[in-house]
């Protein structure tokens, strides 16, 4: 059997010649459980994980992590060869997925420059293994957790923008809301309570197996010159996961933010309120 066809009977698709050039934001047809899980997106879901490594959704996912590039992480494997790793392991990763044995690597550290002089952004950089599920994973809890999302929030959400949070924050300037308070959240991804954000998202997800995978990705070490070092807080960004975990925990703000009556533009970890006099949002 050739390994394109162990790969295909597996459920991992992408590995004909044509499937390369295609868009990698196209819209995937017949992915039934995608669909199903648009549908019952107000419930808990107890087999998510099946929709993760589904055909249509990984193919998805593939195309995404080739379209995105990026650096390889700490195994070496590039997106380039990516196709060709997955030919090889993708039957063993897809059953540790089911059975919820998958353990995830490290991540490889890497510090970049915040813009305007203000420090470095450290960045985590996951496997291109790692980022592939990350990415199937956003794919099928994108739909389960965005209705709910305030339409206050801006950042990492499909249709939105950071262009329209600066046009809704002039129509709050036109109506007369004059005074502006500009919050960010300092060192947010760096702080982030893991017991907290896993709470959060086991409000809306009842698959154990997928809730066990992302406490994984929280908790992996970061590899720097060879070492690892435990984490025990934080959600390096670097993964395509990491927008949505920070838009689930963050979503409490946004909520009782509302509940105050102010109205804001998120976007991330940064926030400006605004009110027509200045008062306590405490």
């Amino acid at each position: 059997m050739r390994n394109g066809d162990a790969g295909n009977r597996a459920g991992m698709p992408g590995y004909s010649s044509g499937s390369s050039g295609r868009n990698p934001q196209e819209p995937v047809a017949g992915a039934s459980s995608l669909t199903a899980i648009r549908e019952n997106s107000g419930q808990k879901t107890k087999k998510l994980m099946e929709a993760v490594v589904e055909r249509e959704n990984m193919f998805r996912a593939l195309r995404q992590v080739e379209a995105n590039k990026g650096s390889a992480g700490i195994d070496g494997v590039s997106v380039v060869t990516l196709r060709a790793s997955l030919r090889e392991h993708w039957p063993r990763i897809k059953e540790e997925l089911l059975e919820g044995r998958y353990q995830p690597q490290p991540v490889r550290r890497v510090e970049i420059p915040k813009p305007g002089g203000k420090g470095m952004r450290q960045l985590g950089i996951p496997t291109v293994m790692d980022r592939l599920i990350q990415q199937a994973l956003n794919q099928v809890m994108q739909p389960i957790f965005d209705p709910g999302f305030s339409e206050s929030s801006y950042g990492f959400r499909p249709g939105r923008s950071a262009h329209q949070a600066v046009l809704k924050a002039r129509e709050y300037a036109a109506a007369g809301k004059r005074w502006v308070v500009d919050m960010d959240l300092e060192k947010f991804f760096d702080r982030v309570n893991h017991d907290i954000l896993m709470a959060r998202l086991a409000r809306k997800i009842g698959d154990k197996r997928v809730l066990k995978l992302i406490r994984g990705y929280l908790e992996v070490g970061l590899m720097v010159g060879g070492i690892v070092s435990p984490r025990t807080e934080g959600t390096p960004q670097g993964g395509p996961l990491s927008p949505l975990l920070s838009n689930v925990l963050l979503d409490d703000l946004d909520k009782e933010l509302e509940k105050r009556g102010h109205t804001f533009c998120r976007y991330a970890d940064d926030c400006a309120p605004r009110r027509r006099r200045m008062g306590s949002i405490n």
